[in-house]
């Protein structure tokens, strides 16, 4: 049985997993599916066409599925997907798409959404993502698993980060950043790889040393950029730097931040 406070607005149609928990002066709009085990502390906002992962704890005063921060939103039909497990912390707010971006704002399992963040429509966050205290992800954004975003910082629009990357605090990221690259400044500089991030997550010492060949070969390596990653996937066996040449490669508007750039 769910458990549900008695001050808690739920409109008609919406969906309530077993064993959610409801507290007061939560509002939950029509269109909202909670999976079992959801806990929404107390004023709690939910709304939109909005799905939420099962274990998922959303804390007081967030707006979860609001529409779009986007003048061009004109009510069409778009959504809010949120996976299991996710800690949603107080203030956040997470927008809907917008049917010239896809339609669906995508957040993946095991993430945890610091006090006042903001994600925004259209932006695809991978699993276990860390965005802290008051940075904001602008629209369209691409985060990849394992990334986290420091304090304060922003994230332009249409940015692509690759997985295991960390952004520092305070730190304005225009660019698309390299997987397991560490980002920091105010104007977002490449400095070097997330050493912390990948010996955490056990990483072997024969990957993280070839990650920094990669790295020392993309700082000062002859060529374009785009010539020093071509020569990286020729030459590497290992998966991690392929990650790099694969996440280089792939489709995207934005030019990258570049060593030493």
């Amino acid at each position: 049985m769910s458990q549900i406070h008695p001050s808690a607005v739920i409109e008609d149609g919406a969906k309530i997993g077993e064993g959610c928990k409801i507290g007061p002066f939560c509002l939950i709009g029509s269109e909202v599916e909670l999976a079992p085990g959801v806990e929404l502390k107390s004023h709690v906002v939910v709304t939109g066409k909005t799905s939420i992962g099962e274990d998922t704890v959303i804390f007081p005063f967030a707006v979860i599925g609001e529409i779009p921060q986007d003048l061009k939103f004109r009510g069409e039909d778009t959504s809010l997907v949120i996976g299991a497990r996710n800690r949603i912390r107080e203030h956040v707010t997470m927008n809907a798409g917008t049917e010239g971006g896809g339609g669906v704002t995508r957040v993946g399992d095991d993430g945890l959404f610091m006090a006042g963040c903001h994600i925004a429509h259209d932006a695809q966050i991978g699993n276990k993502v860390i965005v802290v205290n008051n940075a904001a992800i602008a629209g369209h954004c691409v985060l990849e698993d394992d990334v986290i975003v420091g304090g304060l910082s922003g994230i332009h629009q249409w940015v692509r980060i690759g997985k295991g990357a960390i952004i520092g605090a305070v730190t304005m990221v225009t660019n698309d950043v390299i997987p397991y690259g560490l980002v920091q400044a105010p104007r977002g500089h490449l400095d070097g790889l997330n050493l912390v991030g990948l010996k955490r997550r056990g990483v072997k010492r024969s990957d993280i040393t070839a990650l920094r060949a990669a790295f020392q070969m993309l700082a000062q390596g002859e060529g374009t950029f785009q010539d020093r990653v071509h020569r990286l996937g020729d030459e590497t066996e290992s998966d991690y730097v392929r990650d790099i040449v694969k996440f280089v490669l792939g489709g995207s508007d934005r030019s990258f931040l570049t060593p030493g750039g």
